[in-house]
């Protein structure tokens, strides 16, 4: 996504002359046409995010809005306290760009892994995150979070495009709908098209279920999806994010404060470093059971009457 997110920020800075970039030494080979577009209003801040953010509060401060890019761990675990302070508890447009989420940086590392950012920033005063799960999501997405100017969080890891008929409903998008759904699997950000796959290996199983992308935090749901979710009441939350603070944990605080009690509730989420090694993303997601092989396993498992 870090392809369509750099196209996207060319077209809005070209528009609108409040737009600044700050950078932390990272973008190369993918920012270079904004370094030449924007001039003056791309800053490379070097690595030294802390104050990353505190200079771009102060542009913010001064009517700019500023767009923060870096890998997600650094974007997110660095500048907490910058964010929090300078930032959100301000109300300034200052917008996370974190590159990478979740297992994205693989073989590099629990140190380039983000898999608390959600429970880190989704509760910060004023703050909205977003987490696109397909490539076409980032532009809309970028022009969002520039027209609402407020502080928010956009995570980016790798998606295909949006399935045909989707239907966007709340902080959430329906991708698929099943005609005799019994099941609602909700995923967080690319994961979806990890349950997508899934979903086309086992036709008779994809007509069971309904599959909903959370792509927008604070969770909003409406009663279209109420209703959804009334009829197929069977859950599978699949995420690349650890329980705590998560869309499971998240999610099932909304459903049961608007009275809706699901008939089974699973949570597939990052499971961190079980056996102690590292891998690619993939590797790691199959030791979570976040591949499409073991969510299509887990699919049928809960399809099973008891």
């Amino acid at each position: 996504m870090r392809k369509e997110f750099s196209t996207a920020m060319e077209q809005l800075a070209m528009e609108d002359d409040s737009i600044v970039f700050i950078t932390g030494d990272l973008g190369y080979n993918a920012l270079e046409n904004l370094q030449a577009k924007l001039g003056k209003r791309f800053i490379n801040a070097g690595v030294a995010e802390q104050n990353m953010i505190g200079v771009a509060a102060g542009f913010a401060h001064k009517g700019y809005k500023v767009f923060c890019y870096s890998i997600a761990p650094f974007i997110v675990y660095r500048c907490l306290e910058q964010f929090r302070n300078d930032v959100c508890f301000n109300n300034l447009p200052v917008f996370l760009v974190g590159n990478g989420g979740g297992y994205g940086y693989g073989i590099m590392g629990s140190s380039h892994h983000t898999l608390e950012d959600l429970a880190c920033l989704s509760g910060m005063q004023n703050a909205n995150v977003w987490v696109p799960a397909f490539a076409d999501e980032v532009e809309p997405v970028v022009r969002q979070i520039a027209a609402e100017g407020r502080p928010a969080y956009l995570r980016l890891g790798a998606g295909k495009t949006t399935p045909e008929n989707s239907i966007a409903i709340g902080s959430f998008k329906i991708i698929h709908q099943g005609s005799a759904s019994e099941m609602t699997i909700f995923a967080l950000g690319p994961i979806a098209n990890n349950v997508m796959t899934a979903l086309a290996l086992s036709p008779e199983l994809a007509d069971k279920v309904n599959v909903v992308s959370a792509l927008h935090f604070p969770l909003q749901i409406n009663d279209d999806l109420a209703t959804l979710v009334k009829n197929a009441p069977a859950i599978l939350v699949a995420e690349e994010h650890i329980s705590t603070g998560g869309l499971a944990q998240q999610l099932s605080v909304q459903l049961l404060e608007k009275g809706i009690f699901p008939k089974s509730f699973k949570s597939l989420k990052a499971e961190g470093y079980p056996n102690g090694r590292y891998g690619s993303q993939s590797y790691h997601q199959k030791l979570s059971g976040l591949d499409p092989d073991s969510i299509l396993s887990h699919i049928g498992q809960i399809m099973i009457p008891a």
